[in-house]
């Protein structure tokens, strides 16, 4: 039914079981939990093994409750390309069949889905210390910046030959297959043989990369994680021109990635003038008059602190003041339009300023674009 990954199996279960599962993970979860289900886990050497493991199982089984609770369009794969020299990349499930390096590709090039891109990203660059590859250079042209920090192999300047290369990226395809024992016999193998040639600097090479991937130094995966677990931030707006045409949005940020599956449109209705707080009401009141869509952890709002006392107002009115952990920003604009300031809870405002700032920057952009589409119908 689902599949999940957790540095602490004890504190995932536990969140499962919580009185208040529908606000905290929202209604799907909360239906998953109301039927008969039996808990499996599997160990792994290290995060980022558990990572790979999950997409790998998430690939196989199709979970109805991993399935539901994403838009898959979203979801994110590593794509190895079918080239002389093939690179490593991160493209989403929607842009692959655009991608003309990877059709007619061989089997495993394409390796996922994985559910968060930034714990990806992070991962990637775990991988990448052990085994340098290619991603944006050109071969056979001046130094890229990645191989003069030891992240490529020398694909740009030709210091590693094409049959060295696929030895790489043939490493690189058993981590993402999950072949960790396999890669490791055939790095010993290897170095073994490296030896009795006595070409001792390559075989010391390949003793660090079975030294790497038996210690697995994933702090900033396990970093990363945590800072991004399960927030769910929504972001409000309110656009019009001179008072017509006025509507609103909300836009969603869930672990620190746009949501577009869960952004809302709201025609204001019956107002007349320019009233951004009047409007904001209106949208907040009518958003949480909804309680079957997944609650917030953080409410941010666009404007000073008449448009945060009027989002606390409406919260209170609507009862979720009865969630402690749902907390309130406002971004504050110059006149430029530029963020110049956070109100609100402060603690949250330092710890989530990119996320907050992503947040609003997006309801900004859906509701402007919202409004111009609802000028020109009209």
């Amino acid at each position: 039914m689902y599949i999940g990954k957790a540095t602490s199996l004890r504190n995932r279960i536990r969140s499962y079981f919580a009185g208040d599962i529908a606000l905290k993970r929202g209604p799907l979860i909360e239906k998953m939990m109301l039927q008969k289900i039996r808990i499996k886990f599997q160990e792994t050497d290290s995060v980022l093994e558990a990572l790979i493991l999950e997409a790998e199982l998430i690939k196989k089984h199709n979970p109805i409750y991993n399935t539901k609770g994403k838009d898959q369009r979203s979801w994110n794969y590593v794509v190895i390309t079918r080239e002389k020299f093939p690179r490593v990349l991160i493209h989403r499930e929607r842009e692959l069949n655009s991608l003309p390096l990877i059709k007619g590709r061989v089997q495993g090039g394409i390796f996922g889905p994985f559910p968060n891109s930034s714990e990806l990203r992070v991962a990637l660059k775990i991988v990448r210390k052990i085994f340098p590859f290619r991603d944006n250079c050109v071969p056979n042209t001046k130094p890229c910046f990645n191989s003069q920090i030891g992240l490529c192999p020398g694909v740009c300047t030709g210091r590693i030959s094409e049959k060295k290369y696929k030895i790489t990226i043939r490493n690189i395809k058993l981590f993402f297959q999950g072949k960790k024992k396999v890669l490791l016999k055939m790095l010993e193998k290897e170095m073994r043989v490296l030896a009795k040639q006595k070409n001792f600097e390559e075989a010391n090479k390949v003793k660090k990369q079975i030294f790497a991937l038996q210690h697995i130094n994933d702090i900033a995966l396990i970093k990363s994680k945590k800072e991004g677990s399960n927030l769910r931030i929504e972001a409000y707006d309110i656009s019009h021109t001179s008072g017509t045409n006025i509507v609103g949005v909300m836009t969603v940020v869930e672990n620190g990635e746009i949501k577009k599956s869960d952004y809302r449109m709201f025609k204001i209705k019956g107002q007349l003038g320019a009233d951004d707080t009047k409007a904001l009401s209106e949208v907040l009141t009518r958003r949480f008059n909804h309680p079957e869509w997944p609650s917030p952890d953080l409410v941010v709002v666009d404007g000073g602190l008449a448009q945060l006392n009027i989002t606390e107002r409406v919260l209170k009115e609507a009862k979720m003041e009865k969630s402690k952990d749902l907390k309130i920003v406002s971004v504050v604009k110059d006149e430029r339009h530029k963020p110049k300031d956070i109100l609100g809870d402060q603690k949250f405002a330092s710890k989530y300023k990119k996320e907050i700032l992503l947040a609003n920057s997006e309801s900004h952009r859906f509701a402007i674009a919202f409004h111009r589409k609802k000028r020109f119908i009209f």
